[in-house]
């Protein structure tokens, strides 16, 4: 009797010894974090607004917490889904990082109702810019503003065409959001990504495209492409004098935002410290001027501000798409 207590008693301090060294191990991981190189990994090609914005946080991550950032592009599958599910599978641990476009978080499972993951379930971090969508037209339509457009495609119905990055990607939904409170038929022409929609309209081969302001400047400002309005609340500083899209349309809004996430199951207090790390960079003058230069809205909000973002955009989207009936089957 007295062996068996014995080792009862043996085996049940090996088992309290054990489970401490569980909960010691990861709290140990959690405040050492990070002490080794962090990818961010953003589902778009090098070289276009959203990969700058990505490099710029990873710079200002590694430079608060003291270890390197790498960045890699993994573009693919539709809305970025190879990159995007990579982070989404990859070990919860803050060393794996995804920087995606807002659409990415919010309506994502709405648009592909059978994809088989949630990118719902991604512990939001920080959202680092956000930029409206802007409506251009090639420079000879017969139209300088967006009233003049909706005349224009009611007395000629089904004779605009417009383009888009893609089915379901933001200028697809701006248009649908325009068509449906206007009240006018355009008809869609999807490319693959803003750069052979912009050469499509500069070709002439379409009529109408909303798309966004830091890869469309040069343009609009060399008269090679005509801005007729903007999706955001109030008008552009760049562009005083063109009205928004609200003026014609009261409500209307249409805009795109980058944003950091960490694979679902990530421990609140590591996406913290970088959420964390972002803010602090984000509000120092130096690189809100430097984020500020590329045409967009510095943010660095909390991963509250983010979920609060998500939200917001599921909310504005979902709906026009079941009623759209916009979908990737």
């Amino acid at each position: 009797m007295w062996r068996c207590n014995l080792g009862r008693k043996f085996f049940l301090a090996i088992f309290l010894a054990i489970g401490l060294i569980c909960t010691f191990v990861p709290a140990s991981a959690q405040s050492n974090y990070p002490n080794r190189t962090i990818t961010m990994v953003v589902p778009l090609p090098a070289g276009g607004t959203a990969d700058v914005l990505a490099r710029i946080a990873a710079e200002q991550i590694r430079n608060v917490l003291g270890q390197p950032v790498v960045v890699e592009n993994r573009p693919g599958g539709v809305g970025g889904l190879v990159g995007t599910e990579s982070v989404f599978k990859a070990a919860p641990d803050g060393y794996t990082l995804l920087c995606a476009p807002q659409l990415t978080f919010s309506i994502a499972n709405v648009l592909n109702p059978k994809m088989s993951f949630d990118t719902g379930k991604f512990e939001p971090v920080s959202v680092l810019a956000a930029y409206p969508a802007i409506l251009l037209v090639r420079p000879d339509l017969p139209v300088s503003n967006t009233t003049e457009l909706i005349a224009y495609a009611k007395a000629n119905p089904g004779k605009l065409n417009y383009g888009s990055q893609g089915k379901g990607q933001i200028a697809h939904l701006a248009i649908e959001q325009l068509m449906y409170m206007a009240k006018i038929e355009l008809v869609h022409i999807p490319f693959r990504g803003s750069a052979p929609a912009i050469t499509a309209l500069l070709g002439g081969q379409i009529d109408v495209l909303p798309d966004l302001l830091p890869v469309t400047k040069a343009l609009i400002e060399s008269g090679k492409i005509k801005l007729l309005g903007v999706a955001s609340k109030d008008r552009l500083k760049v562009f005083p004098n063109v009205p928004t899209i609200a003026e014609t349309l009261p409500g209307f809004e249409a805009d795109t935002w980058m944003g950091v996430v960490a694979p679902p199951g990530t421990p609140k207090e590591i996406t913290r410290k970088i959420s964390d790390a972002i803010g602090r960079a984000f509000r120092s003058p130096e690189v809100h001027a430097r984020i500020a230069a590329l045409d967009v809205e510095p943010l660095g909000t909390t991963p509250e501000g983010m979920t609060e973002l998500i939200q917001k955009s599921a909310a504005r989207w979902t709906p026009l798409i079941a009623a759209a009936k916009i979908t990737f089957e």
